[in-house]
């Protein structure tokens, strides 16, 4: 009977295989919280912190349960050995206890988290309806000799580690396979006539005095001076401006670079700055050559009462008459990812420190799987947002797995092959970029926090016009209802990364990769 005990009691001591991916998962959670949040408590309030502390915590009451059922077994066989079989049968029990304790939070954390290493969704099943020139075309420009810091050396975004002639030349690739066009001039003429035909403006291309304002993500930043966390790429911001005043013919002063909830950092604006001095610069707060951003009250209702969250608009995008997105591939607390749709928020009337803000209905989706009302089609559908938008971007050349924080993620995923992903990515369909960046983000990074059902709110879009959720999106609330704003879907797998425009079964995704060396 003592060997009894003693064998039961190494049991359950051992790991169970198919725990294992979540006892890691708790295991680095748990050091990495105590090693960032000790030395500076308020770090607990970081969003990336605040994802960890469910982790640690389960694994902590695990790891409790665990050795109070293998020190019960023990003493127990002692007791038995002993001839006291009563202490031997209430250890025994409280043996037991432990266990199911340390079973049941082992289950929770598996639904809680281990769903996220789960692929919950079927490949090449499209919804909504594709749009762009090439409809539900998503172009994928891939440079991997663009990024070359080595994780630890001064900044990641600083000149040595970040060719601007290779910069100029993925920019250059990516939007003339857009659009099929042999320049960049050719591209961008046909990117606005498509777009002008599309809204119903007639075939013609940029006319003058339109103006036309880029969203960039700078979503960590805290002030001018600046910082090595993951921003959008400063090269790569000047190619952008560089093929728009010089290929599109787009005069200067008709241009706005902005983040109208964050901070232009001096990294982007001095390079942008010296070569383009009367582009419109516009940040939260202004000063140093920055303008302040104004906004328009009540401009964005939203579909449904959303509580406290911010209404105004940006003064730049309402005046606006064409939008870029520039968005970043990221994770992101709570949404899984923060792509193109996810970047329009910074264009309302928000405080530039996040804590501030107000996270309503929508922004987050439903961890028991169920379709609810999403924000973001709100957002994709707003005539001075995603309907103004005639080129969606997503800055793949670093990347990180969290919301914040230094680049910390080489890619395993082929082609990367354990560097930095050095990708554009390039779309008319701003449905279809977030669902192909999506895929990348699951195949990637499936421990990221809240990936489950990071899906849902694409599809809400795709079928904003009867959604799951059964929502009436009219994101101006003037009677007028959203149809489709784009086609999603989830490649057939993480080795092929093909669509159904790809395998030619159906009229979702194309996906077009080009290795630009």
């Amino acid at each position: 009977m003592n060997h009894f005990f003693f064998r039961l009691a190494e049991l359950f001591t051992k790991p169970v295989v198919k725990r294992i991916s979540i006892l890691v998962l708790g295991f680095t959670s748990t050091i990495w919280f105590l090693v960032r949040v000790i030395p500076k408590p308020s770090r607990a309030t970081y969003p990336c912190m605040q994802a960890a502390a469910p982790l640690m915590s389960g694994f902590v009451i695990w790891l409790l349960a665990i050795s109070g059922t293998a020190m019960a077994f023990k003493k127990a066989g002692q007791k038995w050995m002993e001839n006291r079989y009563t202490a031997a049968a209430l250890l025994a029990l409280v043996g037991m206890i432990a266990l199911f304790a340390a079973v049941s939070n082992s289950s929770q954390q598996a639904n809680a988290s281990g769903n996220a290493l789960e692929i919950w969704y079927k490949p090449n099943l499209p919804v909504g309806e594709a749009k762009g020139i090439f409809p539900g075309r998503v172009f994928w420009g891939h440079n991997p000799n663009i990024a070359s810091w080595d994780g630890t050396t001064g900044f990641w975004w600083e000149d040595r580690f970040n060719d601007q002639k290779e910069t100029d030349q993925l920019f250059s690739r990516t939007i003339t396979g857009l659009s099929n066009q042999k320049n960049e001039k050719k591209a961008w003429e046909a990117l606005f006539r498509h777009f002008n035909k599309t809204k119903g403006n007639s075939n013609k291309g940029y006319q003058a005095g339109q103006k036309i304002a880029i969203k960039l993500n700078l979503n960590n930043t805290y002030k001018h001076e600046d910082n090595n966390e993951i921003n959008a790429n400063p090269q790569l911001v000047l190619s952008l401006l560089k093929s728009l005043v010089k290929e599109a013919g787009i005069p200067e002063e008709n241009i706005s670079v902005t983040d109208p909830s964050r901070f232009i950092t001096n990294n982007i604006y001095n390079k942008c700055h010296d070569v383009y001095p009367n582009v419109r610069y516009i940040d939260h707060n202004g000063g140093d050559g920055r303008e302040k951003a104004a906004f328009v009250a009540n401009a964005i209702p939203y579909s449904v009462d959303n509580g406290k969250v911010a209404t105004g608009l940006a003064t730049c995008m309402v005046e606006a008459d064409y939008l870029i997105n520039m968005a970043l591939m990221k994770g992101h607390v709570s949404q899984g990812v923060t792509l193109c749709a996810k970047n329009y928020f910074g264009c309302t009337s928000i405080e530039d420190d996040w804590r501030k803000n107000a996270h309503s209905a929508g922004f987050s989706q439903n961890k028991k799987g169920l379709h609810t009302y999403s924000v973001y089609p709100d957002y994709l559908g707003h005539k001075d947002l995603g309907a103004k938008t005639m080129l969606f971007l997503i800055d793949g050349i670093y990347s990180n797995k969290f919301v914040n924080q230094v680049p910390a993620f080489k890619w395993k995923l082929a082609p990367f092959n354990n560097n930095w992903p050095g990708s554009l990515f390039a779309s008319q369909d701003g449905v279809a970029i977030d669902a192909v960046v999506l895929d990348f983000a699951l195949a990637e990074w499936p421990d990221a926090p809240d990936m489950i059902y990071s899906d849902y709110s694409n599809n809400e879009s795709a079928l904003a016009g009867n959604p799951p959720s059964g929502t009436v999106y009219d994101p101006e609330r003037d009677g007028t209802r959203l149809t489709s704003l784009g086609v999603s879907e989830h490649w057939n797998n993480p080795q092929d990364k093909r669509y159904s425009r790809d395998l030619k079964s159906g009229n979702g995704i194309e996906l077009v990769y080009q290795l630009i060396q």
